[in-house]
């Protein structure tokens, strides 16, 4: 303490300000560092909420006195707080999802609303409604829904609704199964709405399912992935979970097809109408060369014409038949999405067996069990030879890395998350200390200790330089064993460069005047000695 006060006393008025303003930044300096590492670390609670929304959350947690920060309209909390936080402020309905339902109804009132107004009321209270139903899905963070329904226009007809969904997911992009069952949700609460006249438009994927062509929206991939899961779960079945690999490749058709057919068969003949028709002819002669009378042209006249006269009659009857030759009309159309060809890959894995040696060997599966199974993938995939249809069935050794199955990995110190910005503001500050403290505290502090040639230690003084206050020496003279006492005769620093006495090397100087000079030029310290000497024999003395 009396080197620090004897240093502080040395050192000059200007020093003085610059050692406290030094030692200022470097406690400031090590204040924000101190608060830096004690900081928690914030990550994202909620963001693109509306004002309303926000605030209702910032309200939530002053009043649960849990720290936060917010962020170009994002709120921070800490990181071990938010899962928590987050199922807390869910239980109170927050955030507030600022899409109304079927409650803008209820303050509709019979006075003074048209059907427009009630009307424009209701497709808005269903849009709400519906992305309500949308974001309840944890995948999903906010939604809105858009229905273009022109019922309320009684001069248009045929006019089929349409409608659009914009979402924003928590994670990964919206999944085409996920988009396919939003359409029918949207499509099954609007009449007349059809899941093809609804879009699905993902923040960041864009527009969701717009290759979709047929078959309910079932791409290659939809049926490669439910082909591939269900032969997973008989290889499983038989060879344990984890022993089978199984890659399914679906090719479709691409093209639209239109397939006309008209075949006639000769052999086939329809009968399909009957057509019979009878012709009879009949001629009459008379005879006799006798001339006409009156009595000819009586009945019964004499003149009668006699047994000359002779008739003739002819009958004909002819039938028309009329066939049609049998006609077959056959259109096929074939659209996109059908399975144009199959291909199933199927890794098994074997078993081990103990060698002689002590090493595992690998034994593949039997080739009957092998057969076993392709029949069973077979009729699962629904093999079709003539489609060329392929199956590929292998059984391998697995490459197993190591350590497998050895248990979860105990939290280390570099495992979790690192904020960097922070990483670089405590190692900013750090530097700004550690320069403070050795380039400027250091420097002022070393030569505090001497002033116009005076050590701290009480060394002598060089020649010519004056004297100056100095800690008073204690110890006592010891005529045969030299100045040990002494600090700056013992083991103080060393002033050979700066013309000391050297009082260990032997000089023609006689002791007795050595010790005068010393005495003379150190009244000061040699009267604080003998001081100290009378006081230490009064006390022995008593």
């Amino acid at each position: 303490m009396n080197q620090i006060l004897s240093s502080w006393n040395a050192l000059a008025g200007r020093q003085r300000m610059i050692v406290i303003g030094a030692t200022v930044v470097v406690m400031l300096a090590v204040l924000g560092l101190t608060r830096l590492a004690s900081a928690p670390n914030m990550t994202l609670l909620y963001a693109g909420l509306e004002n309303d929304a926000a605030g209702d959350v910032v309200k939530a947690l002053e009043a649960r006195g849990v720290q936060y920060d917010v962020r170009a309209g994002a709120i921070f909390v800490p990181d071990s707080d938010r899962d928590a936080l987050r199922l807390t402020l869910a239980s109170e309905g927050l955030p507030a999802n600022n899409g109304q339902g079927y409650e803008l109804l209820d303050g509709l009132s019979g006075f003074g609303t048209t059907s427009q107004m009630f009307d424009a009321a209701y497709w808005r209270a269903k849009e709400g409604e519906l992305a309500r139903t949308i974001v309840s899905n944890p995948q999903i963070a906010t939604a809105r829904v858009h229905i273009a329904n022109s019922s309320a226009n009684p001069f248009q007809r045929d006019v089929t609704p349409t409608a659009s969904i914009s979402v924003s997911t928590t994670g990964a992009v919206l999944g085409a199964a996920q988009a396919r069952a939003l359409k029918f949700l949207v499509a099954s609460a609007v009449p007349g709405l059809t899941p093809e006249n609804v879009a699905v438009i993902d923040g960041k994927g864009g527009l969701i399912g717009a290759e979709d062509k047929i078959g309910g929206g079932v791409t290659a991939d939809d049926r490669a992935a439910l082909l591939r899961d269900r032969v997973q779960r008989l290889m499983e079945a038989r060879v344990g979970t984890g022993n089978a690999v199984v890659e399914v490749s679906v090719a479709t058709v691409t093209e639209t097809e239109l397939i006309r057919e008209r075949s006639f068969d000769p052999e086939g003949r329809v009968v399909i109408s009957t057509d019979t028709e009878e012709r009879t002819d009949r001629a009459e002669n008379s005879g006799g060369g006798g001339g006409v009378t009156v009595a000819s042209n009586l009945p019964d006249g004499a003149a009668g014409g006699g047994p000359d006269s002779s008739l003739t009659s002819k009958a004909e009857t002819r039938e028309r038949v009329n066939y049609e030759i049998s006609e077959t009309t056959r259109e096929i159309t074939r659209q996109p999405g059908a399975i144009k060809r199959l291909t199933v890959a199927v890794l098994v894995n074997g078993t081990y067996v103990s060698a002689a040696d002590g090493t595992q060997q690998f034994v593949p599966l039997p080739e009957v069990e092998l057969e076993a199974l392709r029949e069973l993938v077979a009729s699962a995939v629904g093999f079709d030879d003539a489609r060329g249809d392929q199956i590929t069935l292998r059984s391998l050794p697995f490459e197993r890395p190591e350590g497998l199955g050895t248990g979860p990995l105990e939290p280390g110190l570099f495992t979790g998350s690192f904020d960097t910005m922070r990483l670089i503001q405590m190692g900013v500050l750090a530097v700004v200390a550690l320069i403070l403290g050795l380039f400027v505290l250091r420097p002022i502090l070393s030569r505090g200790g001497t002033n116009d040639g005076v050590t701290a230690a009480g060394a002598l003084p060089a020649p010519g330089a004056p004297a100056a206050r100095a800690e008073p020496l204690v110890g006592e003279i010891e005529p045969e064993g030299g100045f040990d006492n002494l600090p700056a005769l013992a083991d103080g620093p060393d002033f050979s460069g700066m013309g000391m006495v050297d009082f260990d090397t032997p000089s023609e100087e006689d002791p007795v005047d050595r010790l005068r000079n010393l005495i003379e030029a150190r009244k000061t310290e040699t009267v604080e000695i003998l001081r100290s000497w009378l006081e230490e024999d009064k006390e022995g003395a008593s």
